[in-house]
């Protein structure tokens, strides 16, 4: 299929139902990885579509929501001196930390720039020489090649007042991690078609042949989605387990060499603290040696002993590990609401509490409709 509306097919979509239909005999319960696809398949209607024997749970696969609170408090902290330009990407503004939010921060007076590219921030550097312009590098591997490349261009071009608060997490480890679970009972996996786009899917063979559990990289159109799905089932079905590529318009096996190159550059693997989620080891990126002197952690080490303190009434925890929908909280839509966020993953463009919020699930039962005339793709930041 060449153009985007034919990823958006009601006719197609149709016909993919009726094959999952067809091929379904037994209850699968599959993840998505990705809140872009998580949104995707809300405003579809693909969740209530599909065959009763189809169970969708919707995964950690939102960057903003896995950032932990200590990441969101030392941004607030950092965004609260007069000497620092905050720059982040506008989902991040509304993330409630502890007390308060980048928004607030910003009204009582914080300099907080919303940027579209991590490269913005090296002309507000250039531009503000007396003060210190940090960005918040948040992202899985989807944004880390280009929040790499603007450490390598500050260092080239001798941008001292540059910094970067980073929060890069990676998506095997995290899959490995809910594979361990106890709790945690998934059949099978739609991988991110962005962060594949980037990395490849090599590195999902190895877990595919751990943990026998089919993998499937997904894109996120209606119709991606269901291809994804049915590939899953028919594996699922057959006793299989492999990694099956269904965006091969856009992903191939290797990636994209060039862009991990430079994400190995500046970067090197980390075990990384996941909010509702914990630590999940190997499972981030921070500062090479050669690099650190663009670390805002460092370069502001008081930030490093904040206390931290989470919502009692958020499971946005469970929901992030496909344990609750968002739906099943007893807080969502009540305490818990656009305006008065408790958790990332009501405010965030990729989270699942705010794709329920937007798209009415409100019960866990609903009239099937299907919108496909503007179906979303994550950032995938």
């Amino acid at each position: 299929m060449k153009y985007i509306d034919e990823y958006r097919d009601e006719t197609v979509t149709q016909r993919l139902l009726d094959e999952i239909r067809r091929a379904a005999t037994r209850s699968w319960k599959i993840m998505e990885v990705c809140g872009g696809q998580t949104h995707s398949i809300l405003k579809s209607g693909l969740d209530q579509l599909l065959p009763s024997e189809i169970d969708l749970v919707h995964g950690p696969g939102c960057p903003v929501c896995v950032t932990p609170l200590e990441l969101i408090d030392k941004a607030i902290a950092l965004a609260s001196r007069p000497d620092v330009i905050f720059a982040s990407y506008g989902d991040m503004l509304r993330v409630p930390g502890s007390e308060r939010d980048l928004f607030s921060v910003r009204a009582a007076g914080g300099d907080v720039r919303i940027v579209y590219s991590p490269l913005d921030t090296l002309k507000i550097a250039r531009d503000n020489p007396n003060k210190t312009v940090v960005f918040f590098g948040i992202g899985f591997e989807t944004t880390a090649p280009a929040n790499a490349m603007a450490v390598v261009q500050a260092k080239a071009q001798g941008i001292q007042n540059f910094a970067m608060l980073v929060s890069h997490v990676t998506v095997p480890p995290a899959i490995s991690a809910l594979m361990e679970s106890p709790e945690v009972q998934v059949n099978g996996f739609l991988a991110a078609g962005h962060v594949c786009t980037v990395m490849g899917y090599w590195e999902y063979e190895p877990l595919v042949k751990k943990y026998r559990v089919p993998i499937v990289v997904t894109g996120f159109e209606p119709v991606d989605v269901l291809h994804g799905v049915l590939l899953c089932v028919k594996q699922l079905e057959e006793g299989r387990a492999e990694v099956e590529n269904a965006y091969a318009r856009s992903v191939q096996r290797d990636g994209n060499r060039p862009a991990q190159a430079i994400i190995n550059q500046v970067f090197e693997p980390c075990d990384r603290p996941w909010r509702g989620i914990g630590v999940i080891p190997q499972s981030g990126y921070k500062f090479r040696p050669a690099y650190a002197d663009y670390d805002a952690e460092q370069r502001f080490p008081e930030v490093q002993s904040i206390e931290t303190k989470e919502s009692s009434l958020c499971i946005s925890g469970q929901v992030l590990q496909g344990l609750k929908k968002p739906n099943q909280c007893p807080a969502f839509g009540k305490e818990c609401a656009p305006q008065t966020p408790l958790g990332a993953t009501m405010v965030s463009s990729e989270g699942a509490c705010a794709a329920y919020y937007r798209y009415g699930r409100y019960a866990e039962s609903q009239t099937p409709k299907i919108q496909l005339q503007e179906s979303e793709a994550g950032l995938g930041v």
